[in-house]
Order: C-alpha cells, then sequence, then structure tokens
C-alpha cells in the first residue's frame, strides 16, 4: 500500500532511482526505498555543506542513528531503516564514503572509489536483509558498477568525471541472475553497462533499457 510516507520520501530520490524502485517485489521495496532515500539525504548533506566540517557534523548524526539500537520516531526515513534490523549498521559504510566526498575538488580516485565502494557496501547488506544473503558477493559486484556510472554522470568537475569513467571502465562487466528481490540493482546495473560502453546514461533508449532489464532481469 503506497502511504504518506512512502509519496515523501519517493520524491526525494533521483528519477532513475524511482524508475528502478518501481520493479522491486513489495517483499523489498521497502528496503529498496530507504537505500535510495538515505543516500539521496546523504548527497543533500554534502552539496549543501559550505565548509567540511559542517558536513562531517552533520554525517556524524547519521552514523549514530543507524548504530542505534532503538531509531527515534518521528522522522520517516529512520522508521523505514528500521525493517534492516541488524544489517543497519552496515549502512554506517555508506557515510564513509559520502564523508570522503567532501574534500577539495578535484577529488581523486580514492575517494571516487570509497563512495562507490560505501554503496556497493549497502546493497550487499540490502540483499541480506531482503533473504538474498546467497546473492551478496555479485550484488557488491553489480553496485560497484552501478555507482561508479552513477558518480560519472553527476561530477561536476572535467579531472573527477575522467577519473570515475577510468574505474568504471576497469570493471567486469559480466551480468548475473539475481534474487527477484534485488531487480531494482539490474535496472541500474545494465544503465552502468550503458554509460561504460559510451552510450547515454538517459534518453530513450535508456528508458527502453531499463524497462526490459525491470521485466525480464536480463
Amino acid at each position: 500500500m503506497i502511504t504518506q510516507t512512502y509519496l515523501y520520501l519517493l520524491d526525494g530520490i533521483p528519477p532513475t532511482h524511482r524508475l528502478a524502485l518501481a520493479y522491486a517485489p513489495a517483499s523489498s521495496r521497502a528496503q529498496w526505498l530507504a537505500l535510495f532515500a538515505l543516500d539521496a539525504r546523504l548527497a543533500g548533506v554534502v552539496r549543501a555543506a559550505r565548509e567540511p566540517v559542517l558536513g562531517q557534523l552533520r554525517l556524524a548524526w547519521w552514523r549514530e542513528r543507524l548504530v542505534d539500537q532503538s531509531l527515534p520516531r518521528g522522522e520517516p526515513l529512520l522508521s523505514l531503516l528500521q525493517g534492516w534490523g541488524e544489517h543497519r549498521s552496515a549502512l554506517v559504510a555508506l557515510v564513509d564514503g559520502w564523508e570522503a566526498m567532501l574534500g577539495e575538488a578535484p577529488l581523486g580516485e580514492s575517494a571516487l572509489s570509497a563512495l562507490a565502494e560505501g554503496r556497493a557496501g549497502a546493497v550487499a547488506a540490502l540483499a541480506r536483509a531482503c533473504g538474498a544473503g546467497d546473492d551478496a558477493k555479485e550484488a557488491g559486484r553489480l553496485a560497484l558498477g552501478w555507482a561508479l556510472g552513477d558518480l560519472a554522470t553527476h561530477v561536476s568537475h572535467s579531472d573527477e568525471r575522467s577519473a570515475a569513467l577510468a574505474l568504471l571502465e576497469a570493471q567486469p562487466w559480466k551480468p548475473v541472475r539475481l534474487a527477484r528481490s534485488l531487480r531494482p540493482l539490474v535496472v541500474l546495473h545494465g544503465l552502468g553497462i550503458r554509460h561504460s560502453a559510451g552510450a547515454q546514461p538517459s534518453g530513450i533508449g535508456a528508458l527502453l533499457s531499463a524497462i526490459r532489464l525491470g521485466i525480464f532481469g536480463r
């Protein structure tokens, strides 16, 4: 059932993530929405930080919340993260990854890799939280490719874009069959493959590719 909380969090995530989320089965939709919403929230902290130390303080707040045994009520995203249970603490790596993006531009490969690996670890944790633990390792590998493709699309400095593309091109793009609960990752990974091959990551071609992956899983 679509709730006000769902619509509120959905409004805050990027269009590509909304598209991918549309192919999540009911059993994993809340976990995917929570991950996408948290990622978007952390990205917003980094974008809004005029001084690195201010961004670090706000990110530290999220880091503390993620390891709390009982999350405070009243914040829709924290309420949704309750469903991650013991796997929620793995999302701290995502916070750490975004913290690496607080440095002076142009950021080097190490900072970009830190964020990509943080996202990959978060997706692997999501696989375990959804009962697809057998696919966690491969999910993390596919998520690394998606994360690097997303970075190459969104970083503004030309040197950062070049570094992200170099990391992206080094990725092994072999697709695998994953549990149905991880279908949003298949969509995002497919868009990353398009970017790696030099195709536009958006537009009608990307949309048709995403629809095919979302329906058939390959």
